[in-house]
């Protein structure tokens, strides 16, 4: 009974330290995101494909326009359609309008609202500018992850607006730009919540972005190198 108590330790330890090496492995895999990082550039399909840095390249997008083109993207977003081969090398096929966003240059732009917009702002909370049109009746859109959804009110009325948007990069999750959600975004960190949700509510308006730098240099993201 030793022996076999010995042979369970030794197999425990050896897969522990698997265990440890791999996960030393995937963090070296990672790096610190700063202004200089470079998304690879391609369509996102999804907020894991960004997450993972991992798009669908040029290369496997199949289309007439030239992958050099300096307008590929904004060409190839012209479509209904966009077709791609996948890694099983089998071809797909996707809508433009039901893709996360794309890469360009290495900077970020996601599929909200009226058009895709770039992300200026990148790191555990992002920040974004998007237009989207509101109908006064109804079809108001609201977020769960990167899709728009709308109800099915009918409405003969619309306005075009510019709003400003926070992304959470741990969920895919998109809020208004208020000090209401940027409270809620704190609360991961008690201190900077706690420092944030004593102050008066005119200073919480006025201080959004503030606090919401003070927590990205914080809580650094960090992505898979290209």
């Amino acid at each position: 009974m030793k022996t076999i108590r010995i042979i369970k330790y030794i197999i425990l330890c050896s897969f522990l330290n698997v265990t440890f090496i791999n996960a030393q492995n995937d963090t070296t895999k990672l790096v610190k995101y700063s202004p200089n990082f470079k998304f690879r550039d391609g369509i996102y399909l999804n907020f894991l494909q960004v997450k993972q840095n991992k798009p669908i390249p040029r290369s496997k997008i199949i289309s007439n326009i030239n992958y050099h083109n300096i307008n590929f993207f904004d060409k190839l977003l012209l479509n209904k359609k966009i077709e791609y081969i996948d890694k099983y090398r089998l071809k797909q096929e996707v809508l433009t309008n039901k893709i996360w966003g794309y890469s360009r240059n290495g900077t970020l732009y996601i599929n909200w609202g009226n058009d895709f917009n770039r992300i200026p702002i990148v790191g555990n909370i992002c920040h974004f500018v998007a237009t989207i049109t509101v109908y006064e009746n109804g079809y108001r859109p609201y977020s769960y992850y990167h899709y728009n959804y709308y109800n099915t009110v009918p409405s003969s009325r619309s306005n075009v607006e510019t709003k400003q948007y926070i992304l959470d990069f741990e969920t895919g999750k998109i809020l208004e730009y208020t000090y209401k959600n940027i409270i809620i975004m704190l609360m991961r960190d008690e201190l900077l919540y706690d420092e944030y949700n004593s102050l008066r509510k005119k200073k919480q308006k006025q201080l959004k972005f503030i606090y919401l730098r003070k927590y990205n240099e914080k809580h650094p993201l960090y992505l898979p190198i290209n």
